[in-house]
Parts: C-alpha cells; sequence; structure tokens
C-alpha cells in the first residue's frame, strides 16, 4: 500500500485589520478579517519537516498589515484580497496558489444634533459581508456575498398542500410570517467588476425579490431572489443561498378568553427549516471548480 500527501494548504487565520483612512476631518474606516492560506511546493515540509519553501504564516499575517499600509488602505475587499492573492504567488516562486477569504464588518456614524459624527461610529448588526478569491498560477476565481442578513415579512406567504403521514401535525395556512437569515454567496465572471457598486446591486435585488414575492414556500422566495440577481447582473454566473427557515408560530390564546387574528406569535430559535440551493445560468462557465476552496456551504 503506497502512502502519500493529498492536496493541502496553509496560512494565517483571521487576521483582524481596522484600517482608518484619515485623508480629511472625516474618518472612514474599513474592519476586516483575513484568512490567508497558500498552496504549492509543500511536500518536504510535510514528510520530512524542510521548511525551505514554507512562508511563515506569521509573514503572512505581517503582509496583510503592510500592504493595507503601503496600498493606501483596503477598497472593496475583492480588490484587497485579488492583491494578497497575487503578491504571494508572483513574488514567491514556490507558492503555486492562494486563497484569501475576506470578511468584512459594517460601522455606521453616530447620528447627533448636528449630523452624523466625523469619527465616532456604532457597528451595524450581524450582517457581514464576505469575498473568497483563489488563485491558481494565471487563474483567477472571485466568490464574494454576505451572511446574517435577517429578513422578516409579517404576511404575503402561505405554506399549505404538502404530503401528510401519521406523524404530520403542523396546519397549512394561508397567512404566516415569514422569517430567514440570508446567507448568500456568487461568482462572478472574470475578476474586472467595480465589487462595491455589485455587492449592493445584488443586496438590493435579494431584498425586493424577498419582500414582493408572495410566497408559497421559502423555496420559492429563494429561487425568485436568485432569478432577480442573475437577470440583472450579467457578470454573476451563479448564486448559492443558505437560508434558515425561522418558524414563528401563532399563539393559542384561546385559555385566556382571547382570540388571535395573526398577531400574538411564538419565534421558536430551534429547531428550524434549512433551506439551500443554487440558482445559475444554463451556460455559466466553469460551474463547480470555483467552489472547490469555499467549504462549508451547499
Amino acid at each position: 500500500m503506497g502512502i502519500r500527501l493529498g492536496d493541502n494548504q496553509y496560512g494565517k487565520a483571521e487576521v483582524h485589520l481596522v484600517h482608518v483612512n484619515r485623508d480629511t476631518d472625516v474618518h472612514h474606516l474599513k474592519d476586516i478579517n483575513v484568512t490567508s492560506q497558500l498552496r504549492g511546493d509543500l511536500e518536504d515540509v510535510h514528510t520530512v519537516g524542510d521548511n525551505a519553501r514554507c512562508l511563515p504564516t506569521d509573514t503572512q499575517k505581517n503582509t496583510v498589515y503592510a500592504k493595507a499600509r503601503e496600498w493606501g488602505g483596503v477598497g472593496a475587499i475583492e480588490d484587497f484580497a485579488l492583491r494578497l492573492a497575487r503578491h504571494f504567488v508572483d513574488e514567491h516562486e514556490y507558492v503555486h496558489g492562494a486563497r484569501e477569504e475576506v470578511q468584512e464588518y459594517s460601522w455606521s456614524r453616530i447620528r447627533t444634533s448636528d449630523g452624523p459624527h466625523d469619527h465616532a461610529f456604532t457597528q451595524d448588526g450581524g450582517e457581514t459581508r464576505t469575498t473568497v478569491v483563489n488563485k491558481d498560477g494565471d487563474r483567477e476565481w472571485v466568490v464574494s456575498g454576505f451572511e446574517g442578513l435577517t429578513v422578516l415579512k409579517s404576511t404575503g406567504s402561505e405554506f399549505h398542500s404538502y404530503p401528510k403521514t401519521k406523524y404530520t401535525t403542523l396546519p397549512e395556512t394561508n397567512d404566516r410570517i415569514l422569517a430567514t437569515d440570508v446567507t448568500a454567496r456568487w461568482r462572478y465572471v472574470g475578476v474586472d467588476h467595480d465589487y462595491d457598486k455589485a455587492y449592493e446591486a445584488v443586496r438590493a435585488l435579494c431584498l425586493e425579490a424577498f419582500a414582493n414575492t408572495h410566497s408559497l414556500a421559502l423555496q420559492q422566495t429563494l429561487y425568485e431572489m436568485g432569478k432577480a440577481v442573475l437577470e440583472a447582473r450579467p457578470e454573476i454566473a451563479e448564486i448559492r443561498f443558505s437560508m434558515p427557515n425561522n418558524h414563528h408560530f401563532l399563539v393559542d390564546l384561546t385559555p385566556f378568553g382571547l382570540d388571535n387574528p395573526n398577531e400574538v406569535f411564538f419565534a421558536a430559535d430551534r429547531p428550524y427549516g434549512k433551506i439551500e440551493a443554487t440558482v445559475e445560468r444554463d451556460d455559466a462557465p466553469g460551474a463547480g471548480q470555483a467552489w472547490k476552496h469555499v467549504p462549508g456551504f451547499v
């Protein structure tokens, strides 16, 4: 029986960087978390402990901070991740591939009686912008998205006409609360894009489709969100969603002599339905391969 080293990568995880742009009295904050991982000629370090081709993970960490200064800030996280990947692959002959994963945490200016404050901020909710950039030799691809976008509709959602078994207790409904925490990832065609503009557009399209779709199932809503994105944004090849069904159950108030016309609900945190799917163009190039280094999703 032969034994050999399989696919591998290594790097520094969760390098938390905050960059303050002080070009004017109105400061601009960029708060990101970077995980950098490299692939290349790493056989010897694994099999015999030869570190001659093992760029230290500490060096990767320092590079993230130094490049933020050298490049005058972060900019769009996709552009920052692409530049990091190109630096590691192009500047080190023993590095053949790089994976740069970045999360961005948003901050808003504190509003005062004089308007938004120049240099005081409050952190926004649980929503996080994400990107994963991969570079293998000359080939580059970008998968971006968001997670933790919590949305809710207080009506305009139904669920009925499903199969019934002896274990079915869920009542059918023509009017329910539909709530979810949206995780979305989309793959770009090519790498030359205005990523900030594209991100805002995709997010807005998802929200509008969620709001305007009269939903017969969360699956239907998911598909309509993805369809809206692909119809409007030709630079996106496919989009993947993971969306829990955050159940809201009508509370029985009859023991207290009260009716409940869809007004009082119990918000259950678990268990929950979990809906995941990809919406894609049938002619999208590179389907499947681009997700190889985007772990843990769909």
